[in-house]
């Protein structure tokens, strides 16, 4: 893979990326023509410099407003993050599912089979992004927008995430979207904090690829594999009788803590 190649691959994965990014690597992608400027007191430029080379890359990024560094929050907002419940989803479960690695799985690498080809602006350059969807993807989003309220939550940038969503998402099953500014920047992680979202956490459920997003309510996780270009995958699909199953419950941790269990 060429040098190019691999910069798209690195500036992908801060699109999408679950995990806190380094912040060199976005740094050095977003900033490179910028030059950075800052304002130098001549009685206090001395302190200045010392208090910038105290800081850590953490209250680096959550100092930068570059596109790559959005500031997560970090209180509980005054406002919920879902808007009120739909009257046709009143007493429904809520279930935050995650996109990438869960649903699809995207590359700058050019793909024969891939479902979609996303348009992605990266410093000024417009990038083709390749997505693959999971198998079996469309039948488990159908079924699962008829039993529950769906909630699209992703650490992604809305930029790549919202296309991607328009295209897969048939039949409406999200009702809503949240992206990486809705996510508790914690330890170098993008966590999704269900307690934000203005639902019951007995009726909320997330299902997603890595523990480190559910981190605050690891009690409320349905886990899945990882995905990324397994055509013979059928996770997605075993897991439609399960949320049959939880769709009837009033409250969902006996069964989790039963599937739990099992598992282990």
């Amino acid at each position: 893979m060429n040098s190019s190649a691999v910069e798209e691959e690195c500036v992908l994965n801060e699109i999408s990326k679950e995990t806190g990014p380094p912040i060199g690597i976005i740094h050095s992608v977003e900033e490179r023509d910028m030059v950075v400027k800052k304002t130098e007191d001549n009685n206090d430029s001395e302190q200045s410099r010392e208090s910038d080379e105290d800081q850590s890359d953490d209250e680096s990024c959550e100092t930068c407003e570059c596109d790559y560094c959005i500031t997560p929050t970090e209180e509980l907002p005054g406002e919920p993050l879902l808007p009120q419940i739909e009257s046709n989803d009143e007493g429904k479960i809520c279930v935050v599912i995650d996109l990438d690695e869960t649903l699809v799985h995207s590359s700058f690498k050019p793909v024969n089979n891939a479902d979609f080809i996303i348009p992605v602006e990266i410093d000024g350059t417009v990038h083709q992004v390749y997505v693959l969807k999971r198998p079996h993807v469309d039948e488990f989003l159908k079924r699962m927008g008829e039993m529950f309220e769906c909630v699209l939550f992703t650490a992604s940038l809305s930029k790549y995430a919202d296309p991607v969503s328009d295209l897969l998402d048939k039949w409406g099953a999200f009702r809503s979207r949240l992206f990486r500014e809705a996510c508790v920047f914690h330890k170098g992680n993008y966590v999704k904090d269900l307690s934000r979202l203005g639902r019951d956490l007995n009726k909320v459920i997330i299902l997603d690829n890595s523990p480190a997003s559910y981190i605050f309510h690891p009690e409320n996780a349905v886990p899945v594999a990882s995905w990324f270009n397994d055509m013979s995958d059928t996770e997605l699909l075993d897991l439609i009788p399960f949320f049959e199953r939880l769709s009837k419950v009033d409250d969902i941790y006996d069964i989790l803590r039963h599937q739990s269990t099992s598992q282990s």
